[in-house]
């Protein structure tokens, strides 16, 4: 349970990335007064978690409905993981994380953001989801154990919550360097849990022993 709950944290941590997301909402929210900002994070964060729970409850029904088994999840999962892990350890822009450049430079006309881009991409973005359904469907037939999943999502989108209403501060305490350094050390997390997802479903397909 314990080692569930690790994980998930992890992952979530690194696929949400708080700090890259309170940096982006800084930067688009240059003009925004604090109660809008303060509006439009509330919204945002409400947004994604309505739209990752939806996925962590019928991820399930999902791969059952296209006869995608756990082991092809395992590996897909696991490789999507990886790809935006490497992203984070070179610093490098993914769009699995944060918001293309065609994206932003939309966003920065948009007076709200808080569905798009803030609650989707940049919280609720591909890699997100698929860390959801993929933790969701690793823990099938242990509900205590998807119970710790989704708390830990929670847990994640309110250290997010709490970063937004704080984006300026933090903003100017870390700057691109400190920023990055976070990024990189949950990047090389994710790198390795993202190879194990893809070692777990080889073994599970029967292609190599456990």
């Amino acid at each position: 349970m314990f080692e569930t709950a690790v994980v998930s944290f992890t992952t979530f941590f690194a696929t949400v990335g708080p700090l890259d997301v309170a940096a982006m909402y800084a930067v688009l929210t240059p003009t925004a007064s604090p109660a809008a900002r303060r509006s439009m994070a509330l919204r945002g964060v409400m947004v994604s978690t309505i739209i990752l729970v939806t996925f962590a409850m019928i991820g399930d029904f999902i791969l059952n409905s296209l006869g995608i088994s756990l082991a092809a999840l395992r590996l897909a999962g696991g490789i999507l993981l990886l790809l935006i892990g490497i992203d984070m350890v070179f610093a490098r822009d993914s769009g699995g994380t944060t918001t293309t450049d065609e994206e932003t430079s939309e966003a920065v006309g948009k007076q709200d953001i808080s569905v798009f881009p803030l609650a989707t991409p940049l919280i609720a973005g591909p890699g997100t989801m698929g860390a959801v359904i993929l933790l969701m469907a690793n823990s099938r037939g242990e509900l205590g154990e998807q119970v710790v999943v989704v708390a830990a999502l929670l847990v994640v989108l309110l250290i997010t919550l709490m970063l937004l209403l704080l984006a300026g501060t933090v903003h100017r305490l870390l700057g691109v360097t400190g920023l990055n350094v976070v990024s990189r050390i949950f990047g090389v997390l994710l790198t390795a849990l993202a190879v194990q997802f893809m070692f777990d479903g080889l073994a599970a397909s029967g292609l190599i022993s456990p």
